[in-house]
């Protein structure tokens, strides 16, 4: 460690504080423009999930360059000079701002959506964001620098303090930031607080060179005597201790976000967990001890892989149950990084490790993952891959041990075999006190969870064994969850969908489906009898097959455009003399459903052309001419990973302009965890249009050929004239959005959406 000259140590020093405030201001900075930029770049893709993966992954990346830079920057042996140099990047950085979404890559390409926001993000964020990462390693260098061998001047401190930052932006977004400030005042706000940060470090550097560390003949600190080199091993185990909590950041970031909605409100919550755990675990005295961790880890862990491919669980159970499992897993593996930190002379170089880590972890989820896999199954190997990090033992077992061992396995081997053997005989009939056979089934494969989750958390003294039980538990309740028939299974960018066949005897027998994670994106009977007719949310009697009916029986000839495919189901309305046009992102998604060997609406069932448009709706359609359409049906919302850009009052008044004088834009708003009645029906009001919503809900036996399911909709004119058919209809009721606000391009407020749909469930007699 340097010692200061006497002369310099006589100088006044920077307090620690302006060290500490220097690094949580940096750190607040970058943690609060990762999902500013991220929402600001959302709508010119979809709304995808992996568009806030693939952004976490560039932000890593950009962190890594930024920590490069810091160590490379400690090479110059004057601060002064190391000052000069930051001074001028920072200048540099600030071209890049105000803060925005910069167009020189050019519109968003469907085809190579990755490549493409990464560009984006390169040039529009890119430098400032790698600039400011580099502040927390070169800060906690010159804090090294200032005080020497000081007594508690340990500088990895400081970096708990910039995880603080992060971590408080980060919550601040969703709960201040995002709900009270448009879009417009986040960024300019944002581009105000770099310029106040570079006058902050301008400050610090000044400071530290006034206090005699940074003379031109100072040397560069030095590993104390006796210390050993780095190894190659050493740093490969910095970065793989690192890869795990980041890979597993963007696994259980994919669940969440597919089961909800992809939005910032959701994103925070693994990314603040995740510097949650880099603040515990480089307390001087954490907060959780590592033996508290190790047994929190094994409980959470063993319960989430249970669970995990039942995705039919309680969203309220999955939540805390995957962000526990999360959160426990990267505690250990960043209290096993800290454990490892080596002298303060090497911070920098640790902290590049690793960032490197970090970037592995997070490019492997968000490009190499989609590409080897057809489904998720990075997120539960890489949890299962972590349990490496766990004590061995000492390969001593008692007899406990060993019968809780073979209880797991005999556990986990009986959840195929009741699937498989015992699953095709089950009947509906009653066979003991009041039991079916199905209950008795679900009970069976209960027992066989619970017993092999209790048993894996009694063995969890043992890596190895704790090893072997929670894979056999995780096999064992894949081959138990799915009872559905699925013959395929796609991934893209945009998500894994699943086409499945199931039994519905109203249809007469099999039915193929079609699912994006948990959420049914459409049906199609293979029964003669039933192969053309649109089922489920299309449905003759649902509110969307209500108005295709009653535009039909005034118009012979119909101009349509739905924002979806899913299936294609909406093509069986298509009559001779109509056209139907397509809006859909997913290339993936226009391959399966315009392939008869899958699903035959938009080949066999549409007798009018069908044609598709590839690209986000909110882009694509503003392109198309106005006043053409009859009938215009935005269908994106059903889906759990809701675009809320294609509901703002910006993107519904350019939806009206597309629309003839008689013509009816539908908004099919069913949602399982958001309420989206509220904002639709402020939009309507916002945007001048006569509006009306139904609550669908489907009677025993109604519309028997069409196995209809609830839907709520809302359906919007340009006067009340063209609704006049609907009007009249009691299944029709006038909009009242009450207090909600309309949403905007500027402004959206999933956190109230979330809330109301909790309510709406609480109390069974509200609409909804």
């Amino acid at each position: 460690m340097t010692t200061l000259a006497p002369d310099a140590a006589s100088r006044p020093r920077p307090s620690d504080a302006l060290f500490a405030v220097t690094v949580f201001a940096s750190a607040a900075l970058v943690f609060m423009v990762e999902p500013m930029v991220a929402k600001l770049v959302l709508p010119r893709l979809g709304g995808s999930p992996s568009v806030w993966n693939t952004s976490l992954a560039f932000f890593q990346t950009a962190l890594l360059v930024g920590y490069g830079y810091a160590h490379a920057l400690q090479r110059l042996r004057s601060l002064k000079a190391q000052a000069a140099v930051h001074a001028v990047a920072m200048i540099a950085a600030a071209l890049a701002l105000p803060l925005r979404i910069n167009e020189l890559i050019g519109p968003p390409s469907s085809n190579h959506p990755a490549l493409w926001l990464l560009g984006v993000l390169a040039v529009s964020i890119g430098a400032p964001f790698a600039v400011l990462s580099a502040t927390a390693p070169m800060v906690q260098a010159w804090h090294a620098r200032v005080f020497g061998e000081r007594e508690g001047a340990e500088p990895y401190v400081l970096y708990a303090a910039s995880n603080l930052g992060s971590l408080l932006a980060l919550l601040a977004y969703p709960l201040i930031v995002e709900p009270g400030l448009t879009l417009s005042a986040q960024r300019f706000g944002w581009t105000g607080g770099y310029l106040a940060f570079a006058l902050l470090m301008a400050g610090l550097a000044v400071m530290v060179i006034r206090a005699g560390a940074a003379g031109p003949t100072a040397a560069q600190p030095q590993a104390a005597e006796g210390t050993p080199p780095t190894s190659w091993r050493q740093r490969l185990t910095w970065t793989a201790l690192a890869a795990i909590p980041s890979s597993l950041m963007l696994g259980v970031t994919t669940y969440i976000t597919t089961d909800v909605a992809s939005a910032p409100f959701l994103w925070v919550l693994p990314l603040a967990l995740y510097l949650l755990t880099f603040i515990v675990a480089f307390q001087a005295r954490p907060a959780i001890p590592k033996d508290v961790t190790l047994v929190l880890q094994a409980a959470f862990v063993a319960i989430c892989l249970a669970l995990l491919p039942f995705h039919a669980s309680p969203f309220a159970l999955l939540l805390p149950v995957n962000l526990g499992a999360f959160f426990f897993t990267a505690l250990m593996c960043h209290q096993a990084l800290v454990a490892r930190r080596p002298p303060p002379e090497r911070l920098t170089e640790f902290y590049f490790w690793m960032s490197l880590g970090g970037v592995i972890g997070g490019s492997f989820n968000a490009f190499l993952a989609p590409v080897i896999f057809d489904n998720v199954w990075e997120y539960p190997l890489v949890m299962v891959a972590a349990a490496v990090v766990r004590p061995w033992g000492d390969t001593k077992f008692d007899a406990l041990t060993w019968t809780m061992f073979i209880v797991g396995i005999l556990a986990g081997v009986a959840m195929p075999i009741l699937n498989h053997f015992v699953a095709p005989h089950i009947y509906t009939k009653v066979v003991f006190a009041g039991f079916t056979q199905a209950d008795l089934f679900d009970l069976g494969v209960k027992a066989c969870i619970g017993a092999g989750v209790i048993a894996a958390y009694m063995v969890r003294r043992d890596g190895l064994m704790f090893l072997a039980m929670i894979i056999v538990l995780w096999v064992g309740a894949e081959a138990a969850a799915d009872r559905t028939d699925t013959s395929h299974t796609w991934r893209s960018f945009f998500g894994v969908l699943r086409q499945g066949e199931t039994q519905v005897p109203a249809l007469g027998g099999p039915t193929r489906m079609l699912s994006h994670g948990t959420t049914l994106h459409g049906a199609e009977a293979l029964t003669p009898r039933w192969r053309c007719n649109p089922l489920v949310y299309y449905a003759n009697s649902s509110p969307i097959g209500q108005v295709f009916l009653a535009e039909q029986k005034v118009q012979p000839h119909l101009r349509i455009g739905a924002v979806g495919l899913g299936t294609g189901s909406v093509s069986a309305y298509v009559r001779a003399g109509d056209r139907l046009t397509f809006f859909e992102i997913d290339p993936l998604v226009i391959r399966i459903s315009s392939d008869p060997r899958h699903f035959a609406y938009t080949t066999r069932c549409a007798k009018g052309p069908v044609d598709y448009v590839l690209g986000d709706a909110r882009l694509t359609l503003a392109k198309q001419p106005t006043g053409v359409f009859d009938i215009l049906l935005i269908d994106a919302f059903s889906s759990d990973a809701v675009p809320t850009h294609l509901l703002t009052e910006q993107a519904v008044a350019g939806y009206m302009t597309h629309l003839t004088p008689n013509g009816v834009l539908i908004l099919h708003l069913s949602n399982r965890n958001l309420d989206l009645d509220g904002p639709a029906q402020a939009v309507a009001k916002a945007v001048g249009g006569a509006a009306l919503i139904q609550h669908y809900r489907p009677k025993p036996g109604q519309d028997r050929g069409g196995w209809p399911s609830p839907e709520n909709a809302v359906i919007i004119a340009r006067s009340r004239a063209a609704l006049a058919p609907f009007m009249a209809d009691s299944r029709w009721k006038l909009t009242d959005a009450g207090h909600v606000r309309p949403w905007t391009d500027d402004y959206t407020n999933l956190a109230g959406a979330l809330w109301r749909r909790l309510l709406q469930k609480l109390d069974p007699n509200s609409e909804g």
